[in-house]
């Protein structure tokens, strides 16, 4: 789950670190009024979205007068903000974040991120900051810093005033890096966060150590611990089908195809998506139904995976292990008889009971196509879709 920049600020000021004063508005007028609240004679005016790159597409903006807020503001309220991260579509301005200029003596990049590789949480930093860590590396590869810290003694004051050294952080401000540093650390472990990111982390001209953005990821599985964290979800910065997904129980990730999947198992529906790619065709989601695949949740599964209007084929892979695939075919069945599916269906069973399970579908009446093995059933749907389309096509024309 990820959370706003202003949240971040929020929760990483809680574990000490240094954030500029701000405030959230959701109006221009509220954002002039916050802007006099805080006093000053320059302010930055943050679109909040859950995403980056925010400058370069307009969604930040540095005014030095109420009217230059005000025009700032109305320039984003209601507005779609697309970056490299949103993708064509975009994300949609409903609030936005005041906040005092501070004058910037030096920009730093800061990240938290878990190096699965070394099963470790590694800090990576550079002096080299204001800018996206993909560019920072393809730009100026020897500017990054990497530390992993080991999970049994946590991060200590000497690893972070290693990273401090080798940023080039001047001696007497060492001691507010490896606060910063130690307090980014807690938040990532006490949170259960998946990221933490702080782009730029500025030396101010006044010697403070600064977070000026930040960006915080969730580990979705250990929100039930966190419910200060869970609360602070935007499901309007969301995809629409992911949250839904999300609410029942399912796990679900968009894709841009039109092979619906609806598989049981993690590793078997990315080898579904995988499979539909080679057999020429897009899958348009992954979708994991888990082990418990009773006739609701499989009922669930076609309702959300239907609810995608890109959708023009549906395959269904369940391998059958601690489920029975009678039991599945049964939730089949009965998920075709409730929701309207008028697109083709196919369907492959494997595992315990499979000749019960196709014997069922035989006898249902309805229009399932069948398959035995993952390829035959990848290469049904995508010639199903194909065939789909171009009768489509063909009542079109003759129409």
């Amino acid at each position: 789950m990820d959370i706003h920049e202003y949240q971040a600020k929020e929760l990483l000021s809680n574990f000490g670190v240094e954030v500029p004063p701000g405030a959230l508005a959701y109006s221009p007028e509220q954002a002039t009024y916050r802007a006099r609240e805080m006093g000053g004679d320059k302010w930055i005016v943050k679109a909040q979205v859950h995403a980056g790159g925010r400058g370069k597409a307009g969604g930040v903006k540095l005014c030095e007068t109420d009217v230059e807020i005000q025009e700032a503001c109305e320039g984003m309220f209601g507005q779609k903000l697309v970056t490299h991260q949103t993708g064509s579509e975009g994300k949609g301005i409903y609030r936005v974040y005041v906040e005092g200029a501070v004058p910037i003596a030096k920009e730093f990049y800061l990240g938290f991120v878990l190096d699965r590789s070394s099963q470790r949480i590694m800090i990576v930093a550079s002096a080299e900051g204001g800018m996206e860590i993909e560019e920072i590396s393809a730009e100026r590869p020897d500017s990054i810093v990497r530390s992993t810290v080991e999970p049994a003694v946590g991060l200590q004051d000497f690893q972070a005033r290693e990273i401090a050294f080798k940023l080039g952080i001047e001696p007497a401000l060492t001691q507010k890096m490896v606060r910063t540093l130690q307090g980014c650390y807690r938040a990532f472990t006490d949170l259960d966060a998946t990221m933490v990111e702080v782009n730029p982390l500025v030396v101010t001209g006044d010697d403070r150590v600064v977070a000026l953005d930040a960006k915080m990821t969730f580990d979705d599985n250990a929100l039930f611990r966190h419910p200060q964290v869970s609360e602070l979800r935007d499901k309007s910065q969301e995809d629409p089908r992911e949250s839904r997904a999300a609410d029942r129980g399912l796990s679900y990730v968009g894709l841009d195809g039109n092979i619906g999947c609806i598989v049981n198992g993690a590793g078997l529906a990315m080898a579904t998506m995988d499979t539909i790619m080679l057999a020429g065709g897009e899958p348009a989601n992954f979708l994991d139904i888990g082990g418990g695949a009773t006739p609701e949740r499989v009922a669930k599964a076609f309702r959300l995976v239907m609810s995608d209007k890109n959708v023009q084929a549906v395959l269904v892979n369940i391998f059958a292990g601690i489920n029975r695939c009678d039991w599945v075919a049964e939730g089949v069945v009965q998920a075709l008889k409730e929701v309207q599916v008028d697109v083709p269906v196919i369907v492959r069973l494997a595992g315990t009971n499979v000749e019960e399970g196709q014997k069922i579908l035989a006898q249902s009446g309805l229009p399932v196509i069948r398959a035995n093995t993952l390829m035959e059933a990848a290469e049904r749907a995508v010639g199903a879709w194909r065939n789909d389309v171009a009768m489509g096509t063909h009542l079109k024309v003759a129409k």
